[in-house]
């Protein structure tokens, strides 16, 4: 299931086709930074829903700007977070995981694109504690999704931990990751502890 925008900017950006993104930015410059009227989505963010590394490469290079907001008071760096499997996948993956491995080879790649797509984002000038409507900043969504990739990423950025959403959660951790810079964060039974490094 896809959305449909508004901006044909940001229906290219959200179908990964950066021909098409290329062409508009030409035919209007301005089409960079346009935001959907029914979302507020920008071609970077609807790159982000996706996970479509180059079109994000692609408007980086550009200068897109990363701290617009949508209607729900995202950037491109929540959507970063949040983007995970989809249903297609986690089915490609159980199907193809007895032949061969296959299944787990997919997985990997998944999680790799994942981590490329936060590292694009994270080395620009986004707002690391940047909170959306519900209070949930990147760490809170990197932590929903258990993502032992992007935590650390987001922690070496020194995203903020200690910040609360609207329902007073503080950011929780999967069990057992580890994170050393500047400071050595142990993290068990969904608890986190800091203990000076």
């Amino acid at each position: 299931m896809g959305v449909l925008y508004s901006e044909p900017m940001c229906q290219a950006a959200y179908e990964d086709d950066i021909r098409r993104v290329a062409l508009l930015m030409n035919a209007d410059p301005r089409n960079l930074n346009v935001q959907d009227d029914l979302f507020g989505d920008t071609p970077i963010i609807a790159a982000c829903k996706r996970g479509n590394v180059m079109t994000v490469k692609y408007l980086l290079d550009q200068n897109a700007d990363v701290e617009i907001r949508n209607k729900k008071q995202r950037t491109c760096l929540h959507y970063a977070a949040r983007y995970t499997f989809s249903f297609l996948d986690y089915l490609i993956i159980v199907i193809l995981m007895p032949v061969i491995l296959i299944g787990y080879l997919i997985m990997m790649e998944k999680r790799n694109k994942n981590a490329t797509l936060m590292k694009l984002i994270l080395n620009t000038n986004v707002d690391i504690n940047g909170v959306d409507c519900k209070g949930n900043t990147g760490l809170h969504y990197a932590c929903q999704r258990k993502s032992d990739r992007l935590i650390p990423l987001l922690l070496q950025k020194n995203a903020d931990p200690s910040i609360r959403n609207q329902v007073s959660s503080s950011v929780f951790f999967p069990s057992k990751v580890q994170y050393r810079n500047p400071m050595f964060v142990n993290v068990h039974c969904h608890q986190i502890n800091f203990l000076s490094g």
